[in-house]
């Protein structure tokens, strides 16, 4: 199983998590840690099956906000893998629930080689931990989904959030 934590510099990791934690005041490291590392592997899963709609958690969503916050951290990250990830966020509606996405996207983090930590990847109204992070993502023709290497017209494309 591949380890995420290989995918940053231990101080990057650090520094994503404490991002988590500031913007969630009162959660534990232990958990801000958790998080990034779901939101490293969700990453990972979305630059390598670029294809595929996926989505994360909210929760894990969290990690992923965080990680785009260190923008050149998140650039680099993404050269890494080979694929820049675009974060395309849109207020969750019922109208764009998908709701096999999650299972989708735990099944490709699987298959990209991640042991996936489940309790962080439940459904909106079961999270284990609630987060400031308030968006989805949805897929063409709703909206760009979490990836697309192209330009979106909803969004005009761009370099993520």
């Amino acid at each position: 199983m591949r380890d995420a934590h290989a995918l940053l510099t231990p101080q990057g990791f650090e520094g994503v998590a404490a991002t988590v934690r500031d913007n969630n005041p009162g959660m534990s490291e232990a958990m801000a840690e958790r998080i990034v590392t779901e939101a490293l592997k969700y990453v990972a899963a979305a630059a390598q099956f670029p294809a595929v709609s996926i989505q994360p958690s909210k929760v894990v969503d969290e990690g992923w906000h965080a990680l785009i916050l260190h923008t050149r951290l998140y650039a680099r990250l993404c050269a890494g893998l080979g694929r820049f990830v675009n974060y395309f966020p849109e207020r969750p509606g019922p109208e764009r629930h998908d709701p096999d996405v999650l299972a989708r996207t735990v099944a490709l983090i699987e298959q990209a080689g991640f042991t996936v930590d489940a309790e962080l990847w439940t459904g909106p109204i079961k999270t284990l931990v609630g987060v400031a992070a308030n968006c989805s993502h949805t897929p063409v023709p709703g909206g760009c989904g979490p990836i697309n290497p192209g330009k979106c017209a909803t969004h005009g494309g761009g370099s993520g959030k």
